[in-house]
């Protein structure tokens, strides 16, 4: 990963890194006014040596004080030190107890001691240190005092008293913020990058590329309205939507540039994936820019294409499979202009050998003789074999890959499925992009259309919308005039002859 990849993972896991940025500051803060606040008293000592005064005696004397001064801070700690301070305030605690709180040190090359003692009192705190301060000063001149009798050759003096603080030494709410913003920020940051490293979901094209170099024909931003209304003819026309069909549309020809794919197979993954708005949407635009189009249903285990069109799926591919009805008498118009559109029919028993079969061949070879393209709509790769089987009868396959919805490993099996049947792979679109953020896909340069030119195309659109979603299962009971499209009733439409004289 390079600096680009960070910073990518960092503005699509800012708000994880944010909320534990004040999670630690809130633990922080709250572990700074959960703790009882401590008072620190302290007193310092000087240690001396009592000479005749001679520079000779003097700096022996110093030498000696200076060795002597690290057993004096060792001593401090001592129950020969502590208890005396103990009976002195008539604590009631050992003297193990009170060295937890008392702490002695010394500065190099000084004679200097000094003695600190917390407790949550100050003014205890400063008796404490004042009493251990007098009894070390007794204890050293009661050991330093030499067997055969005389005066102590050192002497310890108490230089700066103990005095009761004001204010609390610890907690430090300053420290405790800082040290639970950084710590905060840091488990967030790290959180994030473990976070994308181990999401093997695809979300961007640099994901993609991770896993495939295939052509991406296109990316389609997901909006919400999406959902309720799918169909490009339901969107404005000049919407980031739109556009990004048109841009699909535009693309496909130049991966088809040699003009043998005029059958296309659209599939995915995985199901959820957006296969069959893509196909329909697809089919849309390629009949919008003048060519005779022919959307073929395909997917005999869940068919979606009559839902969004409301079209009659009574009688379809499957009716053609079987003979029991001519292949034109099945075909369905659809909008103003030349879109066929031919549904599932009823949901067959055997999917993957009707689509694999002579009749299924036969078929998609008379529809390339009658449109320009042919688009059809398989199930996905993983979970049945039938979009493997169909993509050895085409020209060429568009694999859908969703963002943020399909892992990589289900997208390197698909494309390895697909290798193996020696399919031609045209190439990759990502579809349910975010409009937003670091994976945004979007045409900034394109004009919007305000929310009147919207609705007045909704208003135009096809006669079916998803606020009333007709139930799978019942399908078969809904009647629909074929003469019925997305711009109104119109006279029965002959099918398109520019190519029956191939």
């Amino acid at each position: 990963m390079d600096i680009r990849d960070y910073l990518r993972v960092l503005r699509q896991n800012w708000i994880l890194i944010v909320g534990v940025t004040l999670a630690g500051l809130l633990i922080g803060g709250g572990s700074a006014m959960l703790t009882k606040p401590t008072y620190t008293s302290a007193t310092q000592l000087f240690v001396a040596i009592q000479s005749s005064g001679s520079v000779q005696e003097l700096q022996q004397g110093n030498s000696f004080s200076q060795a002597r001064v690290q057993s004096y801070v060792k001593t401090v700690n001592s129950p020969a030190v502590l208890q005396p301070a103990i009976d002195a305030l008539g604590l009631s605690l050992t003297a193990e107890e009170l060295s937890g709180k008392v702490s002695a040190t010394t500065e190099l090359n000084t004679v200097l001691i000094n003695i600190s003692v917390t407790d949550t009192s100050p003014v205890q705190a400063a008796a404490m240190a004042q009493a251990i301060a007098n009894s070390l000063v007794v204890t050293i001149e009661s050991l330093e005092r030499p067997t055969a009798g005389g005066s102590s050759p050192v002497s310890l003096s108490v230089i700066k008293p103990a005095k009761a603080p004001t204010l609390p030494s610890a907690p430090n709410t300053k420290l405790n913020l800082a040290l639970g913003l950084v710590i905060g920020l840091a488990v967030g940051v790290g959180s994030a990058v473990m976070r994308s490293t181990l999401d093997s979901r695809i979300r961007s094209e640099s994901d993609l590329r991770q896993v495939t170099n295939a052509p991406l024909l296109g990316g389609i931003a997901f909006e919400n309205d999406a959902t309720r209304s799918p169909l490009l003819t339901q969107a404005a026309p000049q919407s980031p939507r739109a556009e990004s069909f048109r841009q699909l549309r535009t693309n496909l020809q130049f991966a088809n540039v040699s003009g043998k794919a005029n059958t296309v197979l659209i599939t995915s993954s995985v199901p959820g994936e957006g296969k069959s708005t893509t196909a329909t949407n697809l089919a849309i635009a390629l009949s919008q820019a003048g060519q005779t189009v022919c959307l073929v249903d395909a997917d005999l285990r869940r068919p979606m294409v009559n839902e969004y069109l409301g079209l009659d799926r009574t009688a379809g591919l499957t009716t053609a499979l079987v003979g029991a009805a001519e292949l034109t008498e099945l075909l369905q118009p659809w909008g103003t202009d030349n879109l066929f559109v031919l549904t599932s029919g009823q949901i067959p028993p055997n999917p993957s050998e009707l689509l694999g079969s002579q009749a299924m061949q036969d078929v998609l070879t008379h529809l390339e003789q009658i449109f320009d393209t042919v688009v059809v709509d398989a199930p996905p790769l993983l979970p049945v074999t039938d979009a493997a089987v169909l993509s050895q009868n085409v020209g060429g396959v568009v694999l859908i890959v969703s963002a943020q919805r399909v892992k990589r490993h289900d997208l390197e099996k698909s494309l390895r499925t697909l290798e193996m049947v020696n399919a031609n792979i045209l190439g990759v679109v990502l579809n349910r992009l975010p409009s937003r953020g670091p994976d945004a896909y979007a045409y900034g340069y394109y004009r919007h259309e305000s929310v009147e030119e919207l609705a007045a195309a909704q208003r135009v659109s096809s006669s079916t919308t998803f606020d009333q979603h007709i139930d799978q299962e019942k399908v078969s009971n809904y009647s629909f005039d074929t003469n019925f499209t997305a711009s109104g009733p119109r006279a029965p439409r002959t099918f398109p002859d520019t190519r029956q004289s191939k």
